[in-house]
């Protein structure tokens, strides 16, 4: 659930993508159904695992941490490795990176489900997401090089539609399987939809190559990246449960650091980098993917916790869980094409700066349910406010990163943007790990201080701390000793929760506030198509 629905830019991505290749409508037909199902799967696992979280803390005994790392690892081989997925269609053939993605991702789902520890669902996960890593590019590349652009807009109106639908009833479907069999289903809904999409592409969609030829591959740029994304990440999920002192913290803090510094140089320097420095002179493009780092990373950061909260602390059952949000996509669903004409009538800037406004008013208002709470006088309108405000700001945020470079870097700037997104959600839910962790502990040694229980009891929980909300209190205590230690923990976990909610909060004033500061009030291209050369 730290990613609803299709991330910004994606539209973007499809229309302006290589001419079309000659095939028939059956083929063109089938190639959209492959694309609705490849990112069909994406979707469904960026919403479901969530869920699943809490029943997967508790069979295997996982801490909170090891929850981030669940999602964390997925997230984190996406991030960084998007761009070259996109690189690797153009050259070796979208179809055939298209599959290689799907059968990863497969099988990496049936590893995920036969897990018996932690560790293997993490590295399992990892695997996970190199497979997403090639077939999110390819699902939007294949409707690009098959339909040509008088279809294109009717193909994306399809695929988009689709998309909702899977954003709403992935949740929901995945929520009543781990609610009624196992989270084990969370992962093995992945394979049936996996093999048929296989077999389609097999049968029925054609291959396809970029329009450069054998576009060049930035390996040392994936490669660093993906090594300093990954220490950063490390540090600050650690470092709760280990200290900013040790030395694993401290040495994958510095290895992160160094590796994302040459990253940066290797960029500048590289002929075909993954991600084109000199891009960000344009300070439309510039200012769009600051606001997407800010807006994303309080909605991505935020939307990891929502489920615990919903699920460990107000009772609520996975399936409940899982349609909590059907509010926010419902509103993004039936406004989207309104929120899009918002540009038009009053230039960029004006919606990216009320609708982070609006959203951070959304995230303000999720820090005021406490213990007990009642979802439709207190989540519900909350989650409908930040809905709103993120629909208002998706749209005209798409089209300026669009309209920023022109027509023929169009592509590069969706890509770069929708990487943007995905990289942001990754740092802050680990950053909002290190804000919630050290808000619970002090209410928790607060609330501890002034019970009247077995002294044992207080020990067994503090030896849990980091599990948070998903602290097992054991049994052979009075009823009453146990209530007054699950309350404590309760009111600890809201107390951080309400700590992320405002840190979220602040993040998309602070985007709303960058975009005024850098977008333009009319949007148009300042820049040739090669800035910088």
């Amino acid at each position: 659930m730290s990613q609803i629905g299709k991330p910004p830019c994606d539209d973007g991505a499809i229309f302006h993508g290589d001419v079309s290749l000659p095939c028939s409508v059956s083929s063109r037909r089938w190639t959209l159904v492959a694309a609705v199902l490849g990112s069909g799967l994406a979707f469904i696992d960026g919403t479901v695992v969530n869920v699943a979280l809490p029943s997967i803390q508790q069979d295997l005994g996982a801490t909170t941490s090891d929850a981030q790392w669940v999602i964390e690892s997925y997230a984190l081989f996406l991030a960084s490795l998007l761009l070259v997925g996109g690189v690797l269609g153009d050259r070796f053939g979208r179809r055939r990176i298209f599959m290689i993605g799907i059968a990863l991702f497969a099988l990496s789902s049936i590893g995920c489900s036969l897990s018996v520890g932690v560790g293997q669902l993490i590295a399992a996960r990892a695997v996970q997401g190199i497979g997403a890593a090639l077939l999110v590019p390819g699902s939007l590349a294949l409707i690009s090089a098959t339909f040509p652009q008088s279809e294109r807009g009717a193909a994306i109106g399809t695929w988009s539609a689709f998309s909702g639908i899977t954003a709403a009833i992935g949740p929901v479907i995945g929520g009543f399987l781990v609610e009624h069999y196992s989270w084990i289903w969370a992962f093995l809904i992945n394979v049936p939809i996996g093999i048929v999409l296989l077999l389609i592409c097999m049968a029925k969609v054609p291959e396809s190559r970029g329009s450069g030829g054998r576009s060049p591959i930035d390996a040392m740029g994936a490669c660093l990246a993906t090594i300093g994304l990954a220490g950063v990440v490390f540090a600050l999920i650690e470092a709760p449960s280990r200290g900013w002192l040790a030395a694993p913290v401290w040495m994958a803090a510095c290895i992160g650091i160094v590796a994302l510094v040459l990253f940066v140089w290797v960029e500048g320097r590289s002929a075909a980098p993954m991600l084109p420095l000199s891009l960000f002179r344009e300070r439309n493009f510039a200012g769009a993917n600051l606001l997407t780092l800010l807006l994303y990373a309080a909605l991505g950061g935020s939307l990891f916790f929502l489920p615990l909260n919903l699920i460990q602390v107000q009772g609520y059952g996975a399936t409940f869980a899982g349609a909590a949000l059907l509010p926010f996509i419902a509103i993004m669903f039936f406004l989207s094409r309104w929120a899009g004409t918002l540009v038009d009538v009053f230039g960029p800037r004006l919606p990216l700066v009320v609708g982070p406004i609006v959203a951070a008013f959304g995230f303000g208002l999720l820090a005021v349910p406490s213990v007990g709470s009642k979802y439709w006088t207190t989540f519900f309108p909350a989650i409908c406010v930040l809905g709103f405000g993120m629909t208002v700001t998706i749209a005209p945020l798409t089209t300026t990163v669009m309209n920023a470079l022109g027509p023929g870097l169009a592509g590069t700037a969706s890509g770069i943007n929708n990487a943007v997104s995905r990289a942001a959600g990754l740092l802050a839910i680990a950053i909002f790990g290190i804000v919630l962790t050290w808000a619970f502990n002090a209410r928790l040694s607060h609330e501890l201080a002034s019970v009247s229980v077995p002294k044992e009891l207080v020990s067994s929980v503090i030896t849990q701390r980091q599990k948070l909300a998903g602290i097992v209190i054991p049994g052979g205590y009075p009823a009453s000793a146990t209530s007054t230690m699950r309350h404590a923990i309760d009111v600890s976990f809201v107390s951080g929760f309400r700590w992320v909610m405002l840190a979220s909060a602040a993040l998309a004033l602070l985007s709303a506030i960058s975009a005024w500061i850098l977008i333009a009030e009319r949007s148009g291209r300042s820049v040739d198509e090669h800035p910088g050369d």
